[in-house]
Formats: C-alpha cells, structure tokens, sequence
C-alpha cells in the first residue's frame, strides 16, 4: 500500500478521534436546567442478584433533592440476592416513599421487562424513571431527568453513562470500554443527529406516552428493550431527550469471561438492531486499523510514522475524554489491551446470535427479538 492509500485508510480514523474530542466539548457544554414546577415522579428499579456497591447504588436513586418522589424496587425471585439490601435501605430510610414488589409472573423472555411489568401497577405517579441496578446517581439527577418532560412534545429522556470499576483488571477494562468506546461514539452519533440512542441508564418518560405505545407487552421478547422504547416513541411523534446529566455505571466484572460475554452481549445486539451502522463503527478501532495498514505495506517507515502518529492520536483523544467528561484515567497504560480486547469482540460480533444474559442463553434474531432456546456461545 503506498502512501496515498495510507493516507486514504486513515485519514477518516483520525477525523473520528478529533471528533469525539469536539462531541464531548459540546456535550460538556450543555446545561442542566431543572424546571420551576416538578411533579411527582416515581423510580422504577428492575433487581436481579446482588453486586458490588448495590446498596450504595440504590441509596442514590432514593436520597434525592426532590420534593414528591416514589421508589418502587422489583424482584421475580422471593429468595433473589437483592433483596437484603432493598430491605436494609427501607429500614435506613422509613421516612422515604418505598414499594418493594416480588412477582415471578413472565409473559415473554425479557425478564428485566416482566419485572417492570410486574411493578408498574405499584408506581403511582404519572413521571416514570427507569434505571438499571448497576448505576449510581447524585442528588440533582431527578430534578434534571424530569425537567424536559414538561414539554409535552418530549417523550422520553435519557442518560449517557461514564464506566466506575469496582476493583479488579476486569473491572477496569469493563470501565474503560465504557469511557473510551462507548461512550465517545454515543456523543459523535448525538452530535451528528445519527445517534437516535435510548440507554437502560436512564428513561424518564409520562404514563401517557407509555400507554401509547402499549405499555411494556411490544417489549416482551426484545433484548434491546431500551432502543425499542425510543423508537416506539418517536414513532408517536415524540422527541427522545439527551440529557446533559451523566450518571455512573458501577462496572463489576469479575472475570474475563464475564466481561467477553457482557460484551459480546452489546455488540451481537448493536449488530441486529443497526447492523450498517455496527459495521461502520470498525472505524472506532483506530490503532488495530493503523497497524494492519502498516503490516500490509510491509512496515514501511512512512506505514510506521502514520501508526504512530495513530497511537499518539489515540491517547491524545483518551486524555482529552478523561478531563472534559471527568473520567478515570489512573489506568490508562491499559488501554493498548483494552483497544485490542473490544476489537476481538467486535469480531466474535459476527461468528453466532447467541448471548449470555442474567444466567439464560437466548438466540437474537435478525430483526432484535430473543428467544431462551439459544445455540452455544461462539
């Protein structure tokens, strides 16, 4: 490959470093308002299993800065893990509005969504917010999730994440996928209005938007129930929200094993929902494009010259990420093996449908709805 091939190969890479760089100065910029008037909201928490940090998670969501709110919690299993420290929260906090529902009913195979189903009749406020078990707010998060609901044009509101590990290498691989992919490539899509994201980290929305889009049954047996909620809203003509606010996921891999089936989870989703869009995100593996340009001209010392420059680049956007997003950047020396890790899942993205989700092995069709008689992981 001459130069100018080079060149040509890398020349979009390096446009999409310097432009998360520039999404996340402008997401950065973007003020948090809350509304004069806030109604009443209740806090839908889906629960399955216990994790690291779970108790301090949920203290969050329940010690707000909030005049009217409800916290309603959800198990399936009467003998679920979670259960003891939704049980010590109430006792810590008997003066807070707290619902606990255990409900193993399941009218489909997304059980994450049948526990929500089960715990909406409990919720008696007409604001709902949605947030998975592993996220960890500050006290303003509700007044600023609720605030755009006040426009009735807006439909749902959601939240963009920053990865937290919780001890271990894996945790802190699982985090910075989160900070240095995720969450750079979620910012350009916004910025470039291609993004359409709905994050399971938050989805705030009224119970009249809900009901027009059928409740919960249409998302029974979607894996990527959050992306199905936004767009069955903007289907009605609603906006989908993305708020300024940035919440924390605690990430809790234990294991490699766990993190490449985490993994492999999202990216076998991403690629049934928007399989175009999926396959153009290979330009986000910068350094492993760089250096596979260099190997196929030979190693040339201009082939050479532009993967380092490519590396250089990569760090550099890293760095930027970490000061304007607020960012962990302690174990940065990591991110050679992170880059390498999330392009071999990429990858093993595209040799099964099968995925590994709260202990069950479900089969991803191509149009995003599962099933539980999956074939083995590839």
């Amino acid at each position: 490959m001459n130069p100018f091939g080079l060149a040509l190969v890398l020349v979009p890479v390096w446009a999409y470093l310097v432009g998360t760089v520039i999404a996340a100065a402008r997401f950065a910029r973007r003020p948090i308002a809350p509304a004069a008037a806030q109604p009443a909201v209740s806090v839908l928490k889906p629960l399955h299993g216990v994790e690291p940090g779970l108790y301090e998670n949920l203290r969050s969501f329940v010690d707000q800065d909030y005049p009217a709110m409800q916290t309603v919690f959800g198990v399936r299993n009467p003998a679920d893990e979670a259960l003891p420290a939704v049980r010590r929260l109430m006792q810590d906090w008997p003066d807070s509005d707290i619902a606990l529902v255990v409900d193993s009913r399941a009218a489909g195979s997304n059980l994450k969504v049948a526990n929500l189903e089960n715990m909406l009749p409990a919720a008696r406020h007409d604001v709902l917010v949605l947030a998975d078990s592993d996220m960890r707010v500050g006290r303003d998060y509700l007044a600023a999730v609720a605030a755009p609901l006040q426009d009735p044009a807006n439909g749902i509101v959601t939240c963009l994440y920053k990865g937290v590990p919780t001890g271990g290498i894996w945790s802190e691989l699982g985090a910075m996928h989160i900070n240095y992919a995720f969450l750079p490539s979620a910012l350009v899509g916004a910025a470039l209005g291609a993004g359409g994201g709905c994050f399971g980290a938050t989805i705030a929305l009224r119970r009249d938007v809900l009901d027009r889009i059928g409740g919960f049954v249409p998302l029974r047996d979607e894996l990527a129930d959050d992306h199905r909620i936004g767009t069955a809203v903007r289907d009605r003509g609603f906006a989908v929200v993305l708020s300024p606010y940035l919440v924390e996921n605690r990430v809790t891999e234990p294991s490699l094993a766990a993190l490449w089936r985490h993994e492999l989870r999202w990216a076998r989703t991403v690629r049934a929902m928007a399989p175009a869009g999926f396959a153009g995100s290979v330009l986000t593996h910068a350094v492993v494009i760089a250096a596979v340009a260099a190997g196929c001209s030979g190693m040339s010392l201009t082939a050479c010259t532009f993967l380092g420059l490519t590396c250089a680049l990569r760090w550099a956007s890293a760095l930027a990420l970490a000061r304007i997003l607020g960012l962990r950047i302690g174990k940065l020396w990591l991110l050679p093996l992170r880059d390498a890790l999330s392009f071999a899942v990429f990858a093993g993205s595209f040799c099964g449908r099968s995925v590994s989700w709260r202990d069950q092995l479900l089969r991803v069709g191509p149009d995003g709805r599962m099933s539980v008689d999956g074939d083995k992981l590839a």
